[in-house]
């Protein structure tokens, strides 16, 4: 099984990912990670891609990313998740992560990006933390 969890960042992408590690004993890719199976960024793509594809029906995979770009990594068959928080919270957690100060340039880049995934196809929406990371194993080990 592919699960592909993808949202803005300091949305909770990686806290659910954790907990699906955890749960599904799941291997997890954040982002471009995939770079490391080939020195050739074409090539690692490839083979990250049809190492999602071969998972899709075996292995369990759960690919974090943050960037639209990705998306395209996707599989079919892959079962889906959009995270998405409201601006404010994101802000207040990414000042978090930069010592309590979010500079100007950081919250206008937020801003801009803020809601960059909502129109994206997923099986599931998780919004705020709902539903909580134990519902969403749930919801996958009985698919």
């Amino acid at each position: 099984m592919v699960i592909a969890i993808f949202g803005e960042s300091c949305t909770g992408k990686s806290t659910l990912a954790d907990a699906l590690k955890e749960k599904l004993n799941a291997e997890i890719y954040t982002g471009k990670d995939y770079l490391r199976l080939h020195a050739n960024e074409a090539m690692a793509q490839r083979l990250f891609m049809k190492k999602l594809t071969e998972a899709v029906s075996s292995d369990t995979i759960v690919y974090v990313l943050t960037e639209p770009e990705l998306l395209k990594l996707i599989p079919s068959g892959a079962y889906r998740i959009l995270v998405t928080e409201e601006l404010d919270v994101i802000k207040a957690r990414f000042a978090a992560r930069m010592r309590g100060v979010l500079p100007p340039p950081v919250a206008a880049m937020l801003e801009r990006k803020h809601g960059c995934f909502d129109a994206e196809p997923c099986d599931l929406h998780v919004h705020a933390g709902q539903p909580t990371a134990d519902e969403v194993c749930e919801i996958l080990m009985n698919k």
